[in-house]
């Protein structure tokens, strides 16, 4: 996709489709009441009928008479004091999604209504980029060839700065953003891929792809191998697939190097690329939605890739258990005693509690690997979904530091979060008869016990995001279709470019 800053006013601005943000009220006076004027009063008709309206997300299509661009298409932003670095991604996003099944190969984006987002229009040219890349990603795509209602294929991106904004600067940021935006579709697309198309083996090979690639170091660890080290957890739940489990690791810089804020950063994410649950087995409701267990490691392999992409070199681990959880005769059953790779003995009371099992090994086999601070990435609780919903992401943290620079990431990633409290207290509900912790506490605070349980096997600061909510989406967002959202991607990419060395 061609990428252009400009300064130039928005009615002489050529592309197929002009988008204007709309914040609050619309107010047809300066810049807006020239558009207005040049398109023959037509947005303000629109606005009188009822079809141009302040709610936020909601746009209209209207003939563009005297603006160059082909089409006016509005996009209304909300309440004046809400806008932030969230709805300028979404508001791209949701452009494109307005645009599904038109023909549009350019696109111009008026940033000014948009200028007052804490960063200024040079952050706000990278968010909108972000989102317009977001925007085009449609998952039919994924196994259709030819999808009449998906997004435009933009071939030309024209953002229109503010008068005196530093358009090299702005052009730069955009181009950030739209590798953090091809970023998270690639997240997206694996994350929505089929359990019979993507098997544990197969994530493997597309961790190698991208190593490849991007000049990343990778090691995949096999069930001989594993079983060898001592990750009893995780074989616990892949030996009980047909198809085997793999240990994914990619590295960018030297092993055990840290970067420049002092890091050896490692990011981990569960990667069930089906759960059935094992012999704890679901109820069929839904069940076809288990595919998306394995968003998290599609996350972190997608994180690693992006930030080799836009600060080579950068010292990050990313570690991806990548395993499918079935019944059958090799399947662990509720009772069985495994050993974790830390030596500590697990009573597995529920087989559909498996992604704390994998991570659990993942995170200490990240530390022998040199990791000074962590950050899990999981579809790991129902309870998550119920609490926060699918717009916030819930957090875990044991270290107020560390908690507090992974959510500021967040905040500069436009990405939502809420602080759960780790509460020792009902530590006395995992505990086990017969070894150190049971693999669930019961339905009551399961939320909370479940990150209990993972902050067993780490020793470094270290904080856990559950995605289980904001993963993926049943019904279509008018910024995102259904399915995988690309939640915590730019907040991982954001985590680690913090420790980039500088240009």
């Amino acid at each position: 996709m061609r990428l252009r800053v400009t300064t130039d006013q928005p009615w002489d601005v050529a592309a197929d489709v002009l988008v204007i943000p709309i914040v609050g009220e619309p107010v047809f006076e300066g810049p807006l009441g020239e558009i207005d004027r040049r398109a023959s009063g037509e947005l303000k008709a629109l606005a009188a009928f009822g079809e141009l309206r302040p709610k936020r997300f909601t746009s209209s299509i209207a003939a563009s008479g005297g603006v160059r661009a082909a089409r006016l298409l509005t996009i209304s932003a909300g309440p004046t004091n809400d806008i932030d670095r969230e709805l300028a991604v979404r508001l791209g996003s949701a452009a494109l999604h307005r645009l599904a099944g038109r023909h549009a190969a350019s696109l111009a984006v008026w940033l000014e209504p948009l200028a007052g987002v804490d960063g200024g229009a040079e952050l706000v040219a990278g968010l909108v980029a972000r989102g317009v890349v977001e925007g085009m990603f449609d998952p039919k795509t994924i196994y259709v060839d030819d999808v009449p209602t998906a997004p435009p294929a933009i071939e030309e991106l024209v953002l229109i700065a503010p008068a005196g904004t530093d358009a090299a600067a702005s052009t730069k940021a955009a181009e950030r953003g739209v590798i953090m935006g091809e970023g998270a579709n690639l997240a997206r697309s694996l994350a929505n891929r089929s359990a019979n198309d993507v098997s544990p083996e197969v994530l493997a090979e597309e961790a190698y792809t991208l190593a490849r690639k991007h000049g990343l170091w990778i090691d995949v660890i096999g069930p001989d191998k594993a079983t060898e080290l001592g990750m009893g957890m995780f074989m616990a739940v892949g030996r009980g697939s047909d198809n085997p489990p793999r240990m994914i690791v990619m590295r960018s810089g030297k092993k055990g190097e840290l970067d420049a804020a002092g890091r050896h950063l490692a990011i981990i994410g569960k990667g069930v690329c089906f759960d059935s649950g094992g012999i704890s087995l679901k109820p069929p409701e839904r069940m076809e939605e288990m595919k998306m267990d394995k968003t998290g490691a599609c996350t972190v392999i997608a994180a690693i890739a992006t930030v080799a992409r836009l600060a080579p070199g950068t010292p990050l681990l990313a570690v991806a258990p990548a395993v499918e959880n079935m019944p059958g005769p090799h399947s662990s059953r509720p009772g069985d005693m495994v050993k974790a790779l830390n030596g500590k003995w697990v009573d597995i009371i529920n087989t559909d509690a498996e992604g704390r099992l994998i991570l659990g090994d993942a995170m200490t086999y990240a530390e022998r690997l040199g990791a000074t601070h962590l950050v899990d990435v999981a579809t790991l609780t129902g309870a998550v979904s119920r609490a926060l919903g699918d717009l916030v992401t819930g957090a875990f943290g044991t270290d107020p530091a560390w908690t507090g620079e992974v959510l500021a990431a967040g905040a500069r990633a436009g990405e939502r979060y809420w602080q759960l409290p780790l509460v020792d207290e009902y530590l006395t509900e995992m505990e086990s008869w017969y070894g150190d912790v049971v693999n669930t506490g019961g339905a009551e605070g399961g939320l909370v016990k479940s990150g209990l349980f993972l902050r067993e096997f780490v020793t470094k600061p270290w904080v856990h995001l559950d995605i289980a909510g904001t993963a993926y989406y049943r019904k279509a967002k008018p910024w995102a279709a259904r399915g995988a959202s690309g939640a915590s991607h730019a907040t991982l990419v954001e985590l680690a470019l913090a420790g980039a060395a500088p240009a």
